[in-house]
């Protein structure tokens, strides 16, 4: 029980960092593009993203360091691995497509 509650604790900081890190890249990425991340009406698309692309790494390879030792603990497929990050970068490349300058 209460490796769990830390490994709940360790995703969350590892999901703060990671999606501080690469929303922080991508509002460079956006701006240099032209279109500020705050006032795009479809920036949630990236947030999508982001989460789908912190689950693919955390059960391919995060979980394996951490303090839970119990049951459910395998890699992704192949295919689901692929088709899970090939949507998250779709879902990176829209929102300037669908939002106005």
């Amino acid at each position: 029980m209460f490796y769990s509650i830390l490994e709940i604790l360790r995703i969350i900081v590892l999901l703060f960092i990671f999606g501080g890190l690469l929303s922080t890249l991508l509002g460079y990425v956006y701006s240099s593009l032209g279109f500020n991340l705050k006032n795009m009406e479809y920036a949630w698309l990236a947030w999508v993203a982001i989460f789908n692309l912190f689950f693919v790494l955390y059960r391919n390879k995060l979980q394996f360091s951490g303090w839970y030792i119990g049951k459910g603990r395998e890699k992704l497929s192949k295919r689901t691995t692929f088709i899970l990050a090939g949507s998250a970068v779709l879902l990176i490349i829209i929102p300037p497509f669908l939002s106005s300058r």
